[in-house]
């Protein structure tokens, strides 16, 4: 409503339409991520079954199927054969779908704050090594955490998405895979490819853990933005960590009691507390989250939280 504001009033200080289109649709963000040059997967807008298995044979076996217009991994399905295909258009939902091939990659975000030029004032970097959507459909624990240095490779990409998109003077939440392995026509291992944008703070408690991993406050860095386009009131240069989420549910026994965890880690822990409903499907039913120096001991805290008997 704000952009719909802007454009009926010719106000060019923040978002119009034309942006919301970019960052609405997730058939209409490739075009902005192809102009920046980041391979973007190959594509269906679902229509008809036919049109479908004509482009399962072009690209196989599994498909991904979501909202064009969604958020997170919410009514976001794997179709692995032709079962799961016929099982999806039996209830075709009435909303626009899209459908993409399969990657087999780790999800890494990019994610910081733009000044009036489409510049990073401040960026870093969460790595999520389970896809959401695994963590929704089988009822996983997530675990993530927010990198403590950005690679050189995600930064380039990161500074040219944002150009791409032309996301001026906001928070940014970008997201791509890095390649497992090798795929034609896309990359080879280790390189990104794109998945989506969120031009808004990243969800949950993540902007809380980029605060802690680098020793910020993001919130004074949007507003030393608003007012002077730069940073200022803020040193960039703290301590780095790895700051860490690790979550369980309620429906599942773990080896560790809470006691446990909070005797080992509670010197380190950031946060600790049952998660609000909204956010349990995607996150879990409670959360801790350390800041941690090595990745030896993230790995570690991860297992110890998350072991089950």
């Amino acid at each position: 409503m704000d952009a719909q504001l802007r454009t009926d009033f010719n106000i060019t200080t923040g978002a119009q339409n034309d942006f919301i289109e970019r960052i609405k649709f997730k058939s209409k963000m490739k075009d902005s991520y192809r102009a920046a040059g980041v391979p973007v997967a190959r594509y269906h807008m679902v229509h008809t079954i036919e049109a479908a298995r004509e482009f399962i044979r072009t690209v196989g076996y599994p498909v991904i199927v979501k909202p064009d217009n969604g958020c997170g991994a919410e009514a976001t399905y794997k179709l692995k054969n032709d079962e799961d295909l016929q099982a999806f258009f039996s209830k075709l939902p009435t909303i626009p779908y899209i459908m993409e091939e399969y990657i087999d990659g780790t999800i890494v975000s990019f994610d910081g704050v733009a000044d009036s030029h489409c510049v990073p004032l401040f960026y870093t970097s969460n790595v999520f090594p389970t896809p959401l959507l695994d963590i929704v459909s089988q009822k996983g624990d997530l675990a993530y955490w927010t990198q403590k240095s950005v690679p050189a490779a995600l930064k380039d990409v990161g500074f040219r998405t944002i150009k791409a998109f032309g996301a001026k003077s906001r928070f940014f939440h970008c997201e791509f895979f890095q390649l497992k392995n090798d795929k034609p026509g896309l990359g080879r291992k280790g390189d990104y490819v794109a998945l989506e944008v969120n031009m808004r703070p990243a969800g949950g408690y993540t902007p809380d853990m980029i605060n802690y991993a680098n020793s910020v406050d993001c919130y004074q860095i949007w507003a030393d933005m608003v007012c002077y386009d730069e940073v200022r009131n803020l040193d960039l240069n703290g301590p780095k960590f790895y700051c860490v989420y690790a979550s369980r549910r309620d429906c599942h026994t773990y080896k560790h009691s809470h006691e446990q965890i909070m005797a080992r880690y509670g010197g380190r822990m950031k946060m600790c507390d049952e998660l609000p409903p909204a956010l349990r499907l995607d996150m879990g039913d409670r959360m801790y989250t350390v800041n941690l120096r090595t990745s030896s001991e993230r790995d570690a805290f991860i297992r110890y939280v998350q072991e089950r008997t």
